[in-house]
Parts: structure tokens; C-alpha cells; sequence
């Protein structure tokens, strides 16, 4: 059996194994009307609540985690690949050298940027470069989340690929 909704995952159980709400609650001690809840997909259920629940029933929870292409408009490709190539030149030490022309791309872009989320994310990238966080500035510039692809929209690391290591990067993402 392979169902990915959590809700759907402990009903299909409850079902294969007979039990009733009130039987869950009682081996579980989770109330009832919680049980609900969660069956009808009106409360969230946890991987871990749901663990918990299905070994009151003799199973387990296995996830299954898969790639999956993430999707990126062609602007947010272009601007991930050339943060991605940046990331790759990214250390300490080359933050420390970095560190002058970021400031000054910071300050310009903090005159000329209005409005949510942009200036957050300027403070954010400020924060990072003043905490020297290279973990923090890695996943930045090669994340897929929203808030880093919103945060590369206001980038202060501009001008710093050679030339020909930016047409690469745009030749490669079209």
C-alpha cells in the first residue's frame, strides 16, 4: 500500500486492521474527536503523531523521499545558476575579499529597493555577510526555496563572476 496523505494513510490502516476511533483513542490516548480531526483532514497530523498512532495498530510509517525537478521560471533558473556558480567560489576567505563590493551592492540596493519582502531580505543578506555565515549564504545562493529565490531577487553579489563565467552560466540555463 502506497498512500501519501497522512489522513488517508491512518484511515487505510484503521480500515486493514479493523480499528475504530474509539479503539485508537483507548490504545493511543489521543481523544477521539482528535482522531477525527485528523481523518477528515481538518487537523494536520505529524509524521511523528502518525507513527505514533499506527504502532498502536502494528505498523510503521515508512516515507518515501524521491527527486523531483524543481520548477523555476526562466529568470529564476538564470539567476540560481549564477548564484549556484558563485557558491562554488564561496569561502571564508573569499568572502573577506568579497566583502567591499557586497557592502557597496547592499547600500545601492537599499537606496533603490522599495517595499515586502525585498527589504527583509536585504536586512537578512546584511546579517549574513556582518555573521561571516557561509552555510547561510550556501544555502541562499544554491536554494530552491521561495525565500531564497526571493532573496536572490534583491542579491547584493553582483559583479563578482568573471565575464566569461557569467555568459557560461547563461549559455547553460538558456
Amino acid at each position: 500500500m502506497v498512500v501519501s496523505d497522512r489522513s488517508d494513510v491512518l484511515s487505510e490502516v484503521m480500515l486493514e486492521t479493523s480499528t475504530t476511533q474509539s479503539e485508537l483513542s483507548r490504545l493511543s490516548g489521543v481523544r477521539q474527536p482528535s482522531i477525527s480531526q485528523f481523518l477528515s483532514g481538518k487537523v494536520d497530523l505529524s509524521d511523528d503523531q502518525l507513527d505514533r498512532l499506527l504502532s498502536c495498530m502494528g505498523y510503521r510509517l515508512e516515507v518515501v523521499r524521491r527527486p523531483v525537478l524543481a520548477y523555476l521560471t526562466r529568470s529564476e533558473r538564470r539567476s540560481w545558476g549564477l548564484h549556484r556558480r558563485l557558491s562554488t567560489h564561496l569561502t571564508q576567505s573569499s568572502l573577506e575579499t568579497w566583502r567591499a563590493p557586497i557592502e557597496r551592492n547592499l547600500e545601492r540596493l537599499s537606496n533603490k529597493v522599495k517595499g515586502q519582502p525585498h527589504l527583509r531580505n536585504l536586512d537578512r543578506w546584511q546579517s549574513l555577510i556582518d555573521r561571516r555565515d557561509v552555510p547561510g549564504l550556501h544555502r541562499v545562493l544554491t536554494g530552491l526555496d521561495r525565500e531564497s529565490i526571493e532573496m536572490r531577487e534583491v542579491s547584493p553579489m553582483g559583479g563578482l563572476l568573471s565575464n566569461e563565467e557569467r555568459s557560461d552560466v547563461l549559455r547553460m540555463t538558456g
